[in-house]
């Protein structure tokens, strides 16, 4: 038995990692405001993780194994965060995205299209970072929301006082009702009702991962392997947005219909015209098993059509 602490935890796969932490055996507790009461068996502690004196009034004396942060999105979070939970955790894992990659939203490396890209393209050991940006505002948060996981994952990194690392989730689907951005969901409606999904004219594949097999990664990284520093997770079996209707489309019945619109005119989510596939390689070299993306999308697909619209 390992204590965990998981920071947010309160909706689709850091809810999941919450319930098979504490079935696997493990005493969990959850610090997130309020906003969704953990399982029984599961400590929930409630605090603002932005207002440093709230959360360590919150913790008190309490010490884990184990620290997995869900909802760090900036510096500023990662900095209090680092001085609340250094001496008091000897891991802490952090939850961050394929977006780190995304050539528009910085100068990164010269990336190959078709040639998956690794952990070392972003390097949070030298990755600049600047705190005195507007991070407080939700605008500014939202605009640079891949910049903000770079410079947490950086301080986080450069923190000391316990073992860092971060986990880079392709783009997550499934779990129906569950996946609350609604970006399957847009491609199941269009197909069901005959609409055409914009796509663009050069379409480039990205990669996803199913929230379940994020959950078991996470639980994997929290508790089965000491690993340190960035790791990519996503399933094989990249798609473009042409691919991923298609692939509704098989499951729905329905005709996989297009229309083209060249940046910046908006597209359907997933569609890109710029290269930032991950390789999972690390990850499967470090001894998790990753499914084909194709051997879990029509479930997924099934569970978009079935769920209640809004």
């Amino acid at each position: 038995m390992q204590r965990i602490c998981v920071i947010g935890g309160s909706r689709y796969f850091g809810k999941l990692l919450v319930r098979r932490l504490r079935e696997a055996g493990h005493q969990v507790t959850v610090i997130n405001r309020g906003s969704g009461r953990p399982p029984a068996g599961v400590e929930h502690l409630v605090a603002d993780r932005d207002d440093e004196a709230a959360l360590l009034a919150a913790l008190g004396p309490r010490t884990f194994d184990v620290v997995v942060d869900q909802v760090c999105y900036t510096p500023v979070q990662a900095a209090i965060a680092a001085r609340v939970f250094a001496g008091r955790t000897r891991r802490y894992v952090m939850t961050s995205t394929i977006e780190v990659y995304d050539p528009a939203t910085a100068a990164l490396p010269s990336l190959t299209a078709g040639t998956p890209v690794p952990e070392e393209t972003v390097d949070p050991a030298a990755w600049p970072v600047d705190p005195d940006l507007p991070w407080q505002d939700a605008a500014y948060l939202e605009d640079h929301y891949a910049e903000g996981k770079r410079q947490a994952e950086a301080v986080l990194t450069r923190a000391g006082g316990f073992t860092f690392a971060s986990v880079r989730s392709g783009h997550v689907l499934g779990g129906g009702a569950r996946e609350f951005t609604g970006r399957l969901a847009h491609y199941t409606r269009r197909v069901a009702r005959g609409e055409p999904v914009t796509v663009r004219p050069d379409e480039r594949p990205t990669v996803f991962i199913h929230y379940a097999e994020l959950a078991a990664l996470l639980h994997w990284a929290a508790t089965g392997t000491d690993f340190a520093g960035p790791l990519n997770a996503c399933s094989d079996g990249p798609l473009d947005g042409r691919a991923l209707t298609a692939a509704v489309a098989a499951q729905t019945g329905g005709e996989p219909l297009f229309a083209v619109a060249a940046a910046p005119a908006p597209a359907s989510p997933f569609s890109f015209d710029r290269h930032y596939a991950m390789s999972n390689a690390r990850a499967k070299d470090l001894g998790f098993a990753f499914r084909h993306t194709a051997d879990w999308l029509p479930a997924a697909v099934t569970e978009a059509l079935a769920a209640p619209t809004h």
